[in-house]
């Protein structure tokens, strides 16, 4: 990220918000809301504000596991590294104004609009995780906590700074139980996360170069390590003493006194009930498309698969393009992939607009659709339809074709019902002709 920040060709925006998007390929104009931090730029990082504010809040970047001042650094290697006021929090004492020697503390800030032109998009917005209230007693009982929760455990920089205790009562858990799973790979969401058996398999070891003496058991469906070298990374892990059920967890319940889990589960594989006195319990849950992801879907006009993942103009042969010229696609926000999926896609994506953005002239199709005005009742049909969003209505000439968006499908000129619209070199004419000499030829 420091490096990013430091490229001059690159300019980050960052606490912001993308409003509303217009025009096409090669134009488009995006409107952009920087939220105010209510700090300036003059801040430069040195703390004094944070050591005199006298109001502690959840820190939401370590999963509400800590606490951050009023007035805080988001995270240690938050770039830029200037401090923001919660102002849910704050109770404007202004403590913080006074300390500051640099006067970089502006309570007046108010969001900014901000206005670029831009020729190419690439969405990359990441993803989500579903939170499992009500699920294997994740909300009601203190040591029932989920994987991403346990890296910010076991991040140097987390609230715990690195070593795991139980967030009851401190204590060293000796037994630790993996749940896979939880939340996907059911009705509601059939698909596999991609990311949670490595994740599980990762941090079961960093439990045990922790916690020799620890027995780490991982419940699963089933074991998905397709990449390069995942399967000896599980076999290892197999061997260092991780055990593995094959199974669903029925039950989960917690001993009041000791703060212990009990849980219960069915082993498939040797037709056993297998109980486990836990100390402490993680739970592996879905990966979900990130909040926003409808508006973009609205803004861009994309498409989303079943889930809300949005969905490329073809898997195999445009896995980063969209049905929206100009706009593509990287990373989760396809659908659940690992870092170096994330990765070669998000190069791939970056080739992509390098070819458009390139200097020179761009080739545009030469088939697209046109309208004979004459027979345009302006019935909308063909501007619901069009899958390029590439029509729309005027008043005096109705039906308006974008031949840069306009990929000459046909599907307008199929649904128009005084046949207005015709795709060029595709006329019926033309396709008649066409037949007649292949049956004359015949």
């Amino acid at each position: 990220m420091l490096e990013v920040n430091r490229n001059e060709n690159i300019e980050l925006l960052t606490y912001s918000e993308v409003k509303k998007i217009e025009g096409y390929v090669g134009n488009y104009k995006v409107t952009i809301e920087k939220k105010p931090r209510y700090t300036t730029d003059e801040c430069n990082g040195c703390g004094a504000c944070s050591e005199v504010c006298p109001v502690y809040t959840s820190n939401y970047f370590d999963e509400h596991l800590g606490v951050r001042k009023a007035i805080d650094i988001p995270f240690g290697q938050a770039v830029p590294f200037l401090f923001d006021i919660d102002r849910d929090a704050c109770i404007e004492c202004f403590s913080c104004v006074d300390a500051c020697e640099l006067d970089a503390i502006d309570f007046s800030q108010v969001p900014i609009d901000v206005s670029i032109e831009v020729g190419t998009i690439i969405i990359a917005t990441g993803w989500d995780i579903y939170e499992p209230f009500g699920e294997y007693g994740y909300g009601e009982f203190e040591n029932v906590v989920t994987q991403v929760q346990l890296e910010r455990i076991l991040a140097p920089n987390g609230p715990l700074e690195g070593h795991v205790h139980r967030l009851s009562d401190d204590k060293q858990p000796k037994e630790i139980v993996f749940i896979q799973c939880v939340g996907s790979r059911e009705t509601e969401r059939t698909y596999c996360s991609g990311v949670c058996c490595m994740l599980a398999l990762k941090n079961g070891r960093l439990l045990l170069e922790e916690f020799p003496d620890a027995n780490i058991t991982i419940c699963y469906i089933d074991i998905r390590t397709p990449e390069k070298g995942f399967e000896e990374y599980y076999e290892r892990a197999k061997d260092v003493g991780i055990r593995m059920i094959r199974g669903k967890v029925g039950e989960i319940s917690e001993d009041p006194e000791t703060k212990n889990l009990k849980v219960r589960l069915y082993s498939t594989l040797t037709d056993k009930i297998v109980k486990i006195d836990a100390d402490l319990v993680v739970l592996s849950t879905a990966t979900l498309p990130s909040k926003g992801t409808q508006q973009i879907v609205k803004v861009l006009n994309l498409d989303t698969n079943t889930y809300g993942f949005l969905t490329e103009s073809h898997f195999g042969l445009m896995p980063q393009e969209t049905k929206s010229k100009g706009v593509f696609i990287a990373g989760f926000a396809q659908g659940p992939k690992n870092i170096s999926y994330s990765v070669s896609q998000a190069r791939a994506a970056a080739s992509k607009v390098a070819e458009l953005t390139a200097p020179g002239q761009i080739d545009i199709e030469l088939i697209t659709a046109e309208v004979d005005s004459e027979f345009c009742i302006s019935c909308r049909r063909c501007e619901k339809e069009c899958p390029k969003n590439a029509i729309r209505i005027e008043k005096d000439i109705g039906a308006f074709i974008d031949e840069i968006n306009c990929d000459g499908c046909g599907i307008c000129a199929t649904c128009c019902p005084t046949h207005a619209i015709d795709i060029r070199y595709y006329r019926d004419h033309q396709l008649f002709a066409e037949i007649d000499g292949l049956l004359g030829g015949g």
